[in-house]
C-alpha cells in the first residue's frame, strides 16, 4: 500500500510491504479517524498464484495497518474469506464481504465487540477465487448518517437499511456510446501447394565463412555462402538430424539424432556430406554437441526424455566429454547447458543457473576442476564467447548484445542496460543460434530463416576499421529457407450412406455422400446428387453421421523438449482420435511449435494442422519479457513473430491499454491477428473488445454479464474463446468431468496417452456441490453472447488430450447451445474466428478433407460427438485406433511396450502434457 500527497505532488510513500508478486492485495481505506488503514490480501500460503481454489476455507483477509507503530495485523479472517473492508462513518461498523456456501454476502463487524453479523446475500459472485488488482468486488459505501450501505449487484446499484435490511434499488440510466475499432482478422491460407520453410534452427556459419549448415524439416542441410541451393548433407533418413556444430577447420560438423526407436546418438559427418558417422557408446537423449579447438575432444550434454519420449536413459544427465572419434565419455559438471570452448581446449565454458534464476556463466577444465564464475545476469538466457575468448556475446529479451570479455577474478553483471564495459545491441528485432565467427571478428545468428551477420567493426567505434558513423543493425539476411510441397495423398476417396452436419447454416443432408479427392472435398450432398468416380475408393458410411474437423482454437502442451521432436507424438495422435484436426495454441515454445508445424505439413510427421502464435509477448519482468513502450517496440516485437512463422501473437499481461493498442497498431500493419489474454481481468477484457482485438482468450471471469456488456460486445467483430475448462472465476470445468466420469477408464484416451498421466489427474477427483460449478455460469454467458451474434469458439487448453475438446462443447450445451451450436463451436466458428473458413470449418466443395465420422448422431445427444469411426485429415482417413484405413497400422507408442511405466526420473507427471497457466 502507498500513500500519496492530496495534491498529486510528491512520488508517494510506501505504507506495507508486498508479500508476493503473484498475489494481491487492495481495496484500501481508512478508518474515519485516520489511524488505521484496512486492506483486502490474498493471504493463501506460498508465493505463487493459485487457480481454481477453494472459497468455502479462507483465501483472502482483511488487514489493519497501525499508522501509529507500523504493526499489520489479519482482521477479519476465517473460512470463506473477507474482502473490501469499509468503515462505518461513525466508527461503530465496519462493512466487508465473506462467501457463505458460494455466495457472496454482506456482512457487518461491531468493531468495539467483533460480532459479525450477515445483512445480505445477494451480491455477485466476488474475485477471490482469481485475479483481483482492480479490486475484488465492486465499491460500497455507508450513507453519512451511518444507518445504510449503498452497493453494487445484479447489475443495480441498491441501498439496504442496516436496522430493518430493506434493499431498495436506486434507478439509474446510462446513455452511452462508444467508439470500437474493428476487429483484426485477416484470411489464412491452411495449406497452399507449396510452404515456405521458416523454421531454420542451429544455423550455424563454418569458421571460414564459405557455408552455413542448418537444420529444417529433421534434415540437416548445408548451402554455400553468400549464394548457393540448400542441399542435404546426410544421406539418412530413419531419424531426425539436430543440434550441428563445426569443427574449427571447418571440414567437419558433429551432430546429434532422434529416433523413437533407438533414441539419441552423436554423429559426425564431413562437411562434404555423406553418411554421419556414430561416436557416442550408447543411446540417450544428446544435445548441444561441439568440438575443442584442437578437434580432438567433443563436449555434449545429456537431458532426460521428456514425456512425449521415452524415459529410458534419462538419469546420467550433465555435460560431458569424449574422444572426437568415439570412446569413453566423462563427465566434466552435473549441471549446465550451452557448453563452448574459447581459446583453449582443456577448459569449458557454460551457462548455469545461479540464486534466486540469475544466469551465470562459468568455465570448468574438463577434468571438472576449477569451476569459476565470470559473468552473471538477471535476463540473459544465453552466453557465447568469441574463439580468441576476447568477447561475449549474450541473448536478453530475445535481442542479441556484444561486450568484450573481461577477467575480474569474479562475475561481472551484464544487462542490456549495463555501462560497466562497452556494449552493443547488434541485433534489430532478435537473434537465435548465436555463433561467431573463425576469427572473431563478427558476430552472426538467425531469425527465422534468415542469417546475419555483424563485423565488431560496425558495432564499436574503437574496433580498428570503424567507419565514423556505426551503421544500424541490420535488417535483413541471407534466407536460407525454401519451398517444399505440402503433403498430400493421390486418390479418390467417397464416403456414402451418412448423416452430414455441414456447418453451412442449420443444414444437415440425411443419406448423405462426400467425394474427397486428394486433400480437399471435391463434392457433398444427398446421395442421389453426387457422382462417385469410377476407381475411387468407397468407405460405406450407413448410420454414421459426419461433422467437419474439430477446430481447437486455445490448445496448449508439447511440441517437443530441448527442441528434440518426437518422430511420432502421442499427443498429436489422442488429438487426432478425438476428431481433432487443427490447433491453434496461443502460448508455446517458438523454435519447437513451428518446426513440429512444418513437420506435418511436409508430411514426416502426423498431427493435426498446427498453428500457434509462438512465445506469448509477455509483460511481466521476465527473461522473455516482450518490452513493448511504444509503437516501435510493437513492430519489432511482431517481426520477430512473423518471421518464425506465425500469422497471430497473444498479447499477455502488457499492464497498460496503450502498449496493447500498440501491438493491436503493429498488427494492422503487419497483417496480424492478436489473441489476447485479460488475465482475468474484467476492466482488460473490456478494453480489448473496444480496441478491436480479433479474440477474447479465457472466460471473462463474472459470473453474471449484464446488458451494458452485451450491447457493446454484440457490435463488434471480437470472437470470445471461454476456455471452460480452465474458466477464471471459480472452479475449473475440468474439475467437473473427473468427477461426473471415470475419465480413468476411457479406453480411446488410455490408448493414446500413458496411464500414469492420465491416473494422476483423474483417479481422485474432488466433488464439488452443483451451485459452485463455476463453468456452467460462464457457458451460460457464452451462449446469451453467441444468441447476440458473438462468434464462440472452442479451446480446452490443452486440460486432457483430444478429450477436453468434446468436454468444451458438452460444457457449452450446459449453458444453453443446442447440440448443433455447440457443434458449430467447435468448428465453423472457430474457422472464422481465426481467418481459416475458406479451407476449413464446414463440409464444402473445395474445403480441406478434414472430417470426422461418428457411429452415433451428437444433435440426438452432444455426448455421441466422442463416438468416433473414424477421423479424416488432410484426405487420410484412419480408424479408431489411428491405424490408416488402407495404409499401415501405426507404431506402438514407447509407452506400450514393456518400458511403459518409465518416464524421466524428474519428470511432473500430471504435467507432462497439460499446459501450466501459471506460465502462460
Amino acid at each position: 500500500m502507498w500513500l500519496y500527497h492530496r495534491s498529486g505532488s510528491g512520488s508517494g510513500v510506501q505504507l506495507t510491504e508486498r508479500r508476493t508478486q503473484q498475489k494481491d492485495s487492495g481495496e484500501p481505506v481508512f478508518s474515519p479517524d485516520g489511524r488505521y488503514l484496512y486492506f483486502s490480501d490474498d493471504a493463501t500460503p506460498g508465493g505463487t498464484f493459485e487457480y481454481s481454489k477453494d472459497p468455502n476455507g479462507q483465501i483472502y483477509v482483511i488487514q489493519r495497518l497501525d499508522r501509529e507503530t507500523g504493526e499489520v495485523e489479519p482482521y477479519v479472517t476465517g473460512p470463506g474469506g473477507a474482502i473490501r473492508p469499509t468503515p462505518s462513518p461513525d466508527g461503530r461498523w465496519l462493512a466487508f464481504i465473506r462467501r457463505v456456501r458460494y455466495q457472496s454476502t454482506l456482512y457487518l463487524m461491531d468493531i468495539e465487540s467483533g460480532r459479525e453479523i450477515p445483512i445480505h446475500d445477494g451480491l455477485d459472485r466476488d474475485l477471490q477465487e482469481t485475479w483481483a488488482i482492480h479490486g475484488v468486488y465492486p465499491g460500497i459505501s455507508w450513507t453519512p448518517d451511518s444507518q445504510s450501505i449503498v452497493f453494487w449487484a445484479g447489475g443495480h446499484i441498491r441501498r439496504i437499511d442496516i436496522d430493518s435490511r430493506e434493499v431498495a434499488d436506486i434507478p439509474f440510466r446510462v446513455t452511452d456510446t462508444r467508439r470500437v475499432q474493428d476487429a483484426l482478422r485477416r484470411p489464412v491460407e491452411v495449406a497452399p501447394e507449396q510452404f515456405d520453410v521458416r523454421m531454420v534452427r542451429w544455423a550455424e556459419t563454418s569458421p571460414d565463412g564459405r557455408r552455413a549448415v542448418f537444420e529444417a524439416l529433421g534434415h540437416l542441410w548445408i548451402r554455400d555462402l553468400p549464394t548457393g541451393q540448400a542441399r542435404r548433407l546426410t544421406r539418412q533418413d530413419d531419424h531426425f538430424e539436430l543440434y550441428p556444430s563445426w569443427s574449427r577447420d571447418s571440414r567437419s560438423i558433429v551432430y546429434t539424432t532422434w529416433s523413437d526407436d533407438e533414441l539419441g546418438t552423436i554423429r559426425v559427418v564431413p562437411a562434404s556430406g555423406g553418411n554421419g558417422r556414430v561416436v557416442s557408446q550408447g543411446p540417450g537423449h544428446y544435445v548441444e554437441p561441439t568440438f575443442s579447438p584442437d578437434g580432438r575432444t567433443i563436449v555434449y550434454r545429456t537431458v532426460s526424455g521428456g514425456g512425449l519420449r521415452s524415459g529410458l536413459y534419462s538419469r546420467d544427465t550433465g555435460v560431458y566429454a569424449m574422444p572426437a572419434g568415439g570412446g569413453e565419455p566423462t563427465l566434466v559438471v552435473g549441471s549446465g547447458s550451452q557448453p563452448q570452448f574459447g581459446a583453449d581446449s582443456d577448459r569449458l565454458f557454460f551457462t548455469a543457473s545461479g540464486a534466486e534464476g540469475v544466469r551465470e556463466f562459468r568455465s570448468i577444465d574438463l577434468d571438472g576442476s576449477d569451476e569459476r564464475t565470470h559473468l552473471t545476469s538477471q535476463y540473459a538466457s544465453e552466453f557465447f564467447i568469441s574463439p580468441d575468448q576476447n568477447w561475449i556475446a549474450w541473448t536478453e529479451r530475445f535481442n542479441a548484445y556484444v561486450a568484450p570479455f573481461i577477467g575480474t577474478g569474479r562475475g561481472v553483471s551484464l544487462s542490456a542496460g549495463g555501462g560497466a564495459l562497452p556494449q552493443t545491441r547488434v541485433t534489430r528485432d532478435a537473434g537465435e543460434w548465436l555463433h561467431w565467427s573463425g576469427d572473431s571478428s563478427r558476430l552472426q545468428w538467425s531469425l527465422g530463416p534468415e542469417l546475419f551477420s555483424r563485423d565488431l567493426n560496425e558495432a564499436f567505434a574503437f574496433v580498428e576499421g570503424a567507419p565514423e558513423t556505426l551503421p544500424e543493425a541490420p535488417e535483413r539476411g541471407i534466407n536460407l529457407g525454401f519451398s517444399h510441397p505440402t503433403a498430400a495423398p493421390d486418390g479418390v476417396l467417397a464416403l456414402t450412406g451418412a448423416r452430414l452436419i455441414t456447418m453451412n447454416g442449420d443444414e444437415v443432408i440425411e443419406n448423405g455422400t462426400i467425394v474427397i479427392d486428394g486433400n480437399r472435398i471435391a463434392a457433398v450432398g444427398p446421395a442421389g446428387s453426387v457422382t462417385v468416380p469410377a476407381g475411387a475408393r468407397t468407405v460405406d458410411a450407413s448410420g454414421a453421421t459426419i461433422i467437419p474437423g474439430i477446430i481447437d482454437g486455445h490448445w496448449h502442451g508439447s511440441m517437443g523438449s530441448n527442441e528434440i521432436i518426437p518422430q511420432q507424438s502421442w499427443v498429436n495422435y489422442a488429438s487426432l482420435a478425438f476428431g481433432v484436426t487443427t490447433i491453434h495454441d496461443p502460448s508455446n515454445d517458438t523454435s519447437e511449435i513451428f518446426a513440429h508445424s512444418e513437420l506435418a505439413r511436409a508430411g514426416r510427421v502426423l498431427g493435426p494442422r498446427i498453428f500457434s502464435t509462438g512465445t506469448i509477448l509477455y509483460g511481466a519482468a521476465t527473461p522473455f519479457t516482450a518490452v513493448v513502450e511504444d509503437l516501435d517496440d510493437a513492430r519489432s516485437t511482431l517481426r520477430r513473430m512473423q518471421a518464425a512463422g506465425a500469422f497471430s501473437v497473444k498479447s499477455y499481461n502488457q499492464p497498460r491499454r496503450d502498449q496493447r493498442q500498440q501491438i493491436i497498431q503493429a498488427a494492422r500493419e503487419l497483417d496480424m491477428m492478436v489473441v489476447p489474454e485479460g488475465g482475468s481481468l474484467f476492466q482488460h477484457n473490456m478494453t480489448m473488445i473496444v480496441d478491436g482485438h480479433t479474440t477474447i482468450e479465457h472466460a471473462i471471469p463474472l459470473a453474471n454479464l449484464y446488458a451494458d456488456v452485451h450491447q457493446l460486445w454484440s457490435q463488434t467483430g471480437v470472437a470470445y474463446n471461454p476456455t471452460l475448462t480452465v474458466a477464471y472465476g471459480g472452479n475449473w470445468g475440468e474439475n467437473y468431468w473427473y468427477q461426473e466420469s471415470e475419465v480413468w477408464r476411457n479406453e480411446r484416451l488410455l490408448r493414446f496417452v500413458p496411464r500414469r498421466i492420465v491416473d494422476a489427474r483423474s483417479r481422485r477427483p474432488v466433488h464439488v456441490p452443483d451451485n459452485e460449478l463455476n463453468h456452467i455460469s460462464v457457458a451460460r454467458e457464452a451462449a446469451r453472447l453467441a444468441e447476440l451474434g458473438v462468434p464462440v469458439l472452442l479451446g480446452p487448453h490443452g486440460q486432457r488430450e483430444g478429450l477436453g475438446a468434446h468436454w468444451e462443447m458438452w460444457m457449452l450445451e450446459q449453458g444453453g447451445m443446442s447440440p448443433h451450436q455447440a457443434l458449430q463451436a467447435g468448428t465453423i466458428q472457430g474457422a472464422r474466428a481465426l481467418g481459416m473458413d475458406r479451407d476449413i470449418g464446414s463440409l464444402e466443395p473445395g474445403k480441406l478433407a478434414d472430417l470426422v465420422v461418428l457411429s452415433q448422431n451428437p444433435l440426438e445427444n452432444l455426448r455421441n460427438s466422442t463416438s468416433i469411426r473414424y477421423t479424416v485429415i488432410n484426405g487420410r482417413i484412419f480408424d479408431d485406433n489411428m491405424d490408416e484405413v488402407g495404409g499401415q497400422p501405426r507404431r506402438p507408442f514407447w509407452f506400450e511396450g514393456e518400458d511403459g511405466d518409465t518416464l524421466a526420473p524428474d519428470e511432473a507427471i500430471g504435467q507432462v502434457h497439460g499446459h501450466d497457466h501459471g506460465e502462460h
